[in-house]
């Protein structure tokens, strides 16, 4: 059965919020009813209409008495289920995210849309092989590299890469139909069976998929001559599988210690992580980076957490608006996965300078907590965040459920003033009083572009 909110509010503010994030999430039971524009008198009409949908009609429930997903799953893979559909305003379970790997062919970073082939396997036809998809990053989907989280900017194309998908939302357009009974592009061409996945929830390359899993390859031999690697996958200590064959060549890099290796440097025996390209096209790929020590790891590791944070420095920390006071001018917000939680220990710095403009009142309290809020579009662009932003004091830092795509900590802000922008669901990104607002360049800017 579908749950109702449980409604525990003092005033009618509260209320308002807790239905309309239940309309929202359910736009069929209103689809004549915008979610933002309830008021107060329809409180109780609503409230009823809800109890009788649910009472007489049942509900979509997403898990069985069992406890079993009545969804489709890579773990269930039972075609006579859907797959998951994510709803609105909602993380997705644990679990409910199809994994496709592939290579990186193509990227717009500032709208976080990518195109990737997918890899060969035994359940593809010949006509499937070799084909990408296009997949857009969703707000709260998080990339990796190196180990450590990334932007799409940060992973070269043509580096081999393994997601986590969500299909399409429904009343999306196909780019597919039906023809002889194969997939076919509206062109004529054939098409991936993993078409319909085009909502990414996480991206990571291979050093960052193997070192997460605690999983290292360990040399067997290498053949210079021949150009190739052979390796043995292990896991906690224990090996996975038999031998691989990678591909090496001469522009592979090599890092040892705190420096460039050379491909001689490569011995039976050692330890290694990779990044590759060309994965199931030839053996297992030909390797892109290769890393022979735990010291070069952790060099790797160290630098692209700085790049991390330096960037979400510039841009704030990107979260979603659980909820808004009008009368109090309160804005709850949840921060998504893939920020270092070392930047969340700035909320606590304290700045005793106003925060002054653009904030249009700022903190009640300048030797408190405080901070700033851009609104931000779903590919987590700002408009104009040195002239376009609204903040104050930081009353609450809350811990919630830290389900796939969420960081687990939700603050509440008290602004002199609230955007149009601080809707539930919005996206927005948060500056801690201690970051400099800087002006981005101009292409990550989305002002004037409405």
């Amino acid at each position: 059965m579908t749950q109702i909110p449980v409604i525990n509010s003092r005033s009618n503010v509260g209320l308002l919020n807790v239905l309309r994030t239940f309309v929202r999430k359910h736009p069929v039971l209103f689809p004549e009813k915008s979610p933002e524009y309830i008021t107060c008198p329809e409180l109780g009409a609503m409230i009823g209409r809800i109890l009788a949908i649910v009472f007489f009609l049942g509900g979509h429930a997403s898990i069985a008495e069992d406890g079993a997903p009545t969804y489709r799953t890579d773990e269930n893979d039972d075609p006579s289920l859907s797959w998951y559909q994510l709803v609105d305003g909602e993380f997705p379970p644990e679990g409910s995210a199809h994994y496709i790997s592939g290579e990186l062919v193509d990227i717009d970073h500032l709208e976080r849309e990518l195109v990737l082939r997918v890899d060969r396997s035994d359940d593809q036809t010949a006509g499937m092989k070799d084909r990408t998809i296009d997949a857009t990053m969703l707000p709260y989907g998080s990339v990796y590299s190196n180990g450590q989280p990334a932007t799409l900017r940060d992973l070269p194309i043509g580096t081999h890469l393994h997601g986590w998908f969500y299909e399409r939302p429904e009343g999306e357009e196909k780019v597919w139909t039906m023809k002889h009974g194969k997939l076919t592009s509206s062109v004529g061409q054939r098409v991936s069976n993993e078409v319909d996945f085009t909502r990414c929830l996480r991206l990571e390359d291979d050093f960052s998929y193997r070192a997460r899993q605690n999983q290292i390859w360990k040399v067997d031999a290498v053949d210079l001559e021949a150009n190739e690697l052979k390796a043995i996958l292990h896991q906690g200590g224990k090996p996975v599988g038999d031998a691989q064959t990678f591909e090496l060549r001469t522009s592979t890099e090599v890092y040892q210690e705190k420096g460039f290796g050379s491909l001689t440097d490569i011995q039976p025996g050692q330890e290694v992580l990779m990044n590759l390209t060309w994965a199931t096209l030839y053996n297992s790929g030909r390797v892109l980076q290769i890393w022979l020590d735990v010291e070069s790891r952790k060099l790797a590791s160290s630098r692209q957490l700085e790049r991390h944070r330096n960037h979400v420095r510039d841009r704030g920390i990107p979260g979603w608006v659980d909820a808004v006071d009008d009368k109090k001018n309160l804005v709850t917000i949840t921060f998504f996965e893939g920020v270092d939680p070392k930047l969340f220990e700035d909320f606590d710095i304290i700045v005793p300078e106003p925060l002054g403009w653009p904030t249009s009142g700022g903190a009640k309290d300048d030797l408190k907590p405080k901070g700033t809020i851009a609104v931000a579009r779903d590919c987590l662009m700002t408009y104009e965040p040195v002239n376009d932003r609204k903040g104050g004091n930081i009353l609450k830092v809350a811990s919630v459920p830290k389900l796939p795509g969420s960081s687990g900590l939700q603050i509440q802000v008290q602004c002199g003033m609230l955007l149009e922008g601080y809707r539930p669901g919005g996206i927005v990104r948060f500056y801690p009083a201690s970051w400099k607002v800087v002006s981005l360049p101009l292409e990550e800017r989305y002002f004037g572009r409405e």
